[in-house]
């Protein structure tokens, strides 16, 4: 049907031609971005979940970095310990020294001097021996929680004890003897009592050490699925967005064209009244 007043082919041409412009539109969006999801309109659900796995893969991220913090913080106080095991070591070996009767008594007061010493020595490194401002050895018990998770109770403990001359059962030990007795009663057993507890928290630590390792390692496989999960919502498919802008492209110009040819109907109307009136 041929009316002046309302266009209906010209109307319908425009209507295509703005829902063609559209989906070119998404399409060079999408290809500019590389993200199919790039507001909410474009798939609200999909951007919701995609959202969440963000968070979770920005919160497992942050989870790997206290992991390695919590081996660095390990591996401190395990480098202490080493260093009282050492010399715990050495008391042992001057104690023996001591115990044998051809020393007399000034031999055993010089032993006594380094014992004293390496005693000192190991109350310094407790001390001494901290990560970010916490001591680790120092006096009182300390269980240091690790978030290793993206999650609300995702922690790891690590438990330190205190380790000095006095918790070692080793303050006031000395290798002079009174009447021919010891003044330390059973000395290598309080050493080999105190290299147990040490022994102990190192067992402790390197436990802690290798369960952390795991921990990264599970953290970066999760981290790695969840980004090829992310990648698989939210992000574009170049073969099918080329696609989608070329097809959108040919149909924008052929709709031109339409829409050209249905603006020329009010003209033919007219033409045609002009040559029925000059009849």
């Amino acid at each position: 049907m041929l009316t002046l007043n309302t266009n209906v082919s010209a109307l319908v041409a425009q209507g295509h031609l703005a829902k063609n412009q559209s989906v070119l539109s998404t399409a060079i969006e999408r290809l500019a971005s590389g993200k199919r999801i790039n507001s909410a309109k474009d798939d609200p659900a999909g951007q919701a979940i995609a959202n969440r796995m963000t968070a979770n893969i920005r919160g497992l991220n942050m989870a790997t970095r206290n992991t390695n913090d919590g081996i660095s913080m390990a591996l401190t106080a395990e480098g202490a310990l080493d260093a009282i095991d050492d010399n715990i070591h050495r008391i042992r070996v001057l104690s023996v020294q001591a115990a044998n009767d051809t020393n007399n008594d000034k031999d055993r007061a010089s032993i006594q001097l380094e014992i004293e010493q390496r005693l000192a020595e190991i109350d310094r490194i407790s001390e001494q021996t901290h990560f970010n401002g916490i001591n680790l050895l120092g006096s009182g018990a300390k269980h240091i929680a690790i978030q290793v998770g993206a999650h609300d109770g995702q922690t790891i403990d690590i438990k330190f004890s205190t380790i000095n001359k006095n918790s070692l059962g080793l303050d006031g030990f000395t290798v002079a003897k009174k009447d021919g007795s010891p003044a330390t009663e059973s000395p290598l057993k309080k050493l080999d009592d105190a290299l147990q507890k040490v022994d102990d928290l190192r067992s402790h630590l390197g436990a802690i050490q290798n369960r952390f390792e795991s921990v990264i390692r599970m953290n970066t496989n999760m981290t790695t699925n969840l980004s090829a999960a992310r990648s698989r919502i939210e992000d574009a498919d170049y073969a099918v967005e080329i696609s989608n802008m070329l097809r959108a492209q040919v149909k924008q110009q052929i709709g031109m064209w339409a829409l050209a040819q249905a603006n020329q109907t009010p003209n033919m109307i007219l033409t045609l009244l002009q040559q029925s009136l000059g009849r």
